[in-house]
C-alpha cells in the first residue's frame, strides 16, 4: 500500500456495493458498458494517452463551467496518476475494465479498474546484487501525487484503484 497514506484495501460492500468509491456525487466521466463482460467498450480510456486525454478534457470543461483558472502542476500531476494508473492495469492487472475521473473539490478523482485481485506492490530501486531496476516506478509516483488513494475489491473479481489528486 501507499506508506504515504496508510491506506488499506476497502471491501466492496463498504463502498456503498457499487464497487467504487464514492463521495456522495455520481462521477462525471464513466466509460464502463456492463453489457461488454467487463471489457473496455470502445470509447473507454484503456491506454495511457487516452486516460490523460480524459483527465485534461474534464479538468478543462470544470474550470470552463466555474469560472476559473487550474494550476498547469496540478493538472500535470493529475495526468500522471492517470497515466500510471492505467499503464498498472494494463502491464500487472489484465487491462483497463473501467475507467472513471471526476472533477469537484478537493481535486481530481481518477478511478481504473482492472481484472486483477492483487495489490500493487512496491519494489526496492535496487536490486540485491545493487543493479537499478526498470521499472517499478509507477506506483510509488501515484501514492506520492495522490492527496488520497484507494482500493477497492470487486464483487466480479479484479478491484478498483481510486486516487484523488489536488487541483490547488
Amino acid at each position: 500500500m501507499c506508506r504515504e497514506h496508510r491506506t488499506e484495501s476497502v471491501p466492496e460492500s463498504s463502498a456503498s456495493g457499487t464497487g467504487r468509491v464514492t463521495s456522495g456525487s455520481p462521477p462525471s466521466t464513466a466509460f464502463r458498458d456492463p453489457s461488454t463482460g467487463g471489457r473496455c467498450r470502445p470509447h473507454c480510456p484503456c491506454r495511457p494517452d487516452e486516460a490523460r486525454r480524459a483527465v485534461e478534457r474534464a479538468v478543462a470543461d470544470r474550470c470552463r463551467a466555474t469560472g476559473t483558472s487550474c494550476d498547469r502542476e496540478s493538472v500535470a500531476d493529475a495526468l500522471l496518476v492517470a497515466s500510471e494508473l492505467t499503464t498498472n492495469a494494463i502491464l500487472h492487472g489484465g487491462g483497463v475494465t473501467d475507467f472513471r475521473v471526476d472533477v469537484e473539490e478537493p481535486g481530481v478523482r481518477v478511478s481504473v479498474s482492472d481484472r486483477s485481485d492483487a495489490l500493487p506492490v512496491t519494489e526496492e530501486p535496487v536490486d540485491p546484487r545493487g543493479r537499478w531496476r526498470v521499472g517499478g516506478h509507477g506506483w510509488p509516483i501515484v501514492c506520492r501525487l495522490a492527496r488520497d488513494v484507494r482500493i477497492t475489491g470487486l464483487a466480479s473479481g479484479g478491484k478498483c484503484i481510486t486516487a484523488v489528486v489536488p487541483l490547488s
